[in-house]
């Protein structure tokens, strides 16, 4: 049997100030053109399916849209919420979604959910686990010791009793390392030491009972450990750090030995994503001009600030996302460590200074305890504080 393996749909996201409805319209009908082509048993959808936890209504209409069109083709779908999905949009109407063959998993409720695919001879359980918190999952086993992400998904598949003789396929959305190997990040993941968009990392190990793992959360494509645990990327550019990707999907072929293979099947965008560097009378010189409708990066070389650089770019190069320099004084302030900006500065300060930046008034006593609150629970400061 064949599954598609896709996450990261970022759907109804923007690039700048431009909205990607159009882009991952053409996106969605290249999926449902795969499923064709390539004859597809199975659609999962590793996570972050939407952008916002509240979704737009062309980013609903979008998902309704591929949904109804897989359904059409007869193609069981697997989908599970991401950290950036709200549980109950993307939940609404799963109970008659799975009359269609769509399973929906947004919030984990004590139990790994399960359904069983088959295919004449051929069976795979798929199971889904949305993206858990460890404070979610210790409130269903109180006895155990959970105090990470890490532990809290082994947690998980251990209270599973997954059945090792038969296949196995796990759709998650974490943020899943290798042994000795941290996965090459893409798209808009805050980096820290510790975790990717304040998710922990979770080791790949954990997953050795599943013969393929698909996980979303980290924008490239790229293999964990070993072929079988992959993250599929998002399908779509969707920030300067993805511009060298090569973006695809993930054709996983299980047979009735439960051998696995995977096959990575390229993205056409309908506009691609391009970084370019020079003096901005060299970049857009006619005979350098090229693929004038792709979303442009650039970075100009020039020592002077060139006045409406935007506006000229964009009569050139219409989808200009964002224009920066790079030269003498900019390599200058590059040497300056911010670091010492926070120095002997309590974390009041450092958020009143901010606020009053962004909004040109004083933050309040309620909206300082928030603040406060969301800090903690990220991890970023501590109850003494």
């Amino acid at each position: 049997m064949k599954l598609l393996h896709v996450g990261d749909l970022h759907l109804g996201k923007s690039l700048g100030d431009f909205d990607l409805t159009e882009d991952q319209e053409y996106l969605l009908n290249q999926l449902l053109e795969i499923v064709d082509t390539k004859s597809v048993d199975a659609v999962l959808i590793a996570g972050d399916v939407y952008d916002k936890a509240i979704p737009s209504e062309a980013a609903t209409r979008m998902l309704d849209f591929f949904l109804s069109g897989l359904a059409k083709r007869n193609v069981y779908t697997y989908m599970i919420s991401g950290n950036h999905d709200s549980d109950e949009r993307l939940n609404y109407g799963s109970s008659l979604f799975e009359t269609n063959h769509i399973f929906i998993s947004t919030k984990y409720d004590g139990n790994l959910y399960k359904q069983t695919l088959k295919k004449g001879s051929e069976e795979a359980d798929i199971y889904l686990l949305p993206f858990v918190k460890a404070s979610q999952v210790r409130r269903f086993f109180p006895d155990e010791k959970i105090d990470s992400y890490d532990g809290a998904v082994r947690t998980i598949i251990d209270k599973a009793n997954i059945n090792t003789s038969r296949c196995n396929v796990l759709v998650a959305h974490q943020f899943v390392v290798g042994k000795s190997e941290e996965p090459e990040l893409g798209g808009s993941e805050s980096v820290g030491t510790l975790s990717v968009g304040l998710v922990e990392k979770i080791g790949y190990d954990c997953f050795d009972d599943f013969d393929y793992v698909a996980l979303g959360h980290i924008h490239s494509p790229q293999q964990v450990g070993r072929k079988e645990v992959r993250y599929s990327g998002s399908p779509l550019k969707y920030s300067l750090s993805e511009v060298n990707n090569e973006k695809s999907v993930s054709l996983i072929t299980v047979d009735a030995k439960n051998k696995v293979d995977v096959e990575m099947v390229p993205i056409k965008p309908m506009r691609n994503m391009r970084h370019i560097k020079g003096k901005i009378k060299d970049l857009l010189n006619k005979s350098n001009v090229t693929a004038p409708e792709d979303f442009i990066y650039a970075t100009l070389t020039d020592e002077e600030i060139i006045n409406d650089a935007m506006g000229i770019f964009q009569q050139i190069y219409p989808y200009t996302v964002k224009i920066d320099y790079d030269n003498s004084h900019t390599r200058e302030i590059e040497q300056v460590d911010i670091s010492k900006i926070a120095e002997n500065r309590s974390f009041e300060d450092l958020i009143s200074d901010f606020y009053r930046q962004m909004y040109s008034c004083e933050i309040s006593d309620e909206e300082m305890d928030i603040m406060r609150t969301v800090a903690r629970e990220a991890g970023v400061l501590h109850e003494t504080n």
